[in-house]
């Protein structure tokens, strides 16, 4: 069974934005993060963006601007040198209780599915509470939260209980290259 790396979208890769990511002209790729998802590029981990869009639950953005979106910025990824192997997105809106949006752990098991994944010998990446909770949810070896995006505010709202299961890095770059250095 494989390990894989799974990152939350908005966030850890691209600046969250208060009125949702509508369309490509919204998109603020992190630098650091295209450093580190090339770094990431040359592990044997799969990796795989999970991220929760509820801008098309909401009605906000159709459902195919939503995935053309992701694509676009696989391909943006795949240019800088990086690799994501696949993309996991919860289109609905919060109120609909649906079993991929995280917290629940929906879109990890639908990846460890298709990829016959390890979760226990995984890793989540995100900068929210709900992020961490899904992580922990399906059984993922390793929790990171990330003080970019909502991070810093996010992290007051750890309890201690899920505050001793997660390690906390400033950015992904500052994790990946943790990661490599104790590989």
């Amino acid at each position: 069974m494989q390990q894989a790396i799974f990152l939350d979208r908005d966030g850890v890769i691209i600046e969250n934005q208060a009125a949702y990511v509508r369309s490509w002209a919204d998109v603020e790729i992190f630098p650091q993060a295209l450093v580190a998802l090339r770094r990431l590029a040359e592990l044997p981990y799969k990796i795989m963006i999970v991220t929760n869009q509820s801008v098309v639950g909401r009605g906000i953005i159709e459902l195919a601007a939503a995935e053309a979106l992701n694509q676009r910025l696989v391909e943006v990824i795949e240019q800088a040198g990086g690799r994501i192997d696949g993309v996991y997105m919860c289109p609905h809106a919060p109120e609909t209780r649906c079993a991929c949006r995280k917290p629940q752990p929906g879109l990890i098991t639908e990846a460890r599915n298709d990829w016959h994944i390890d979760l226990s010998r995984s890793i989540m990446v995100g900068d929210a509470v709900t992020d961490m909770q899904a992580g922990l949810a399906a059984g993922v070896g390793h929790l990171i939260m990330v003080t970019t995006g909502r991070g810093r505010v996010q992290l007051q709202q750890v309890d201690q209980d899920l505050r001793a299961k997660i390690t906390i890095f400033e950015s992904l770059q500052a994790y990946v290259e943790d990661l490599l250095i104790n590989l």
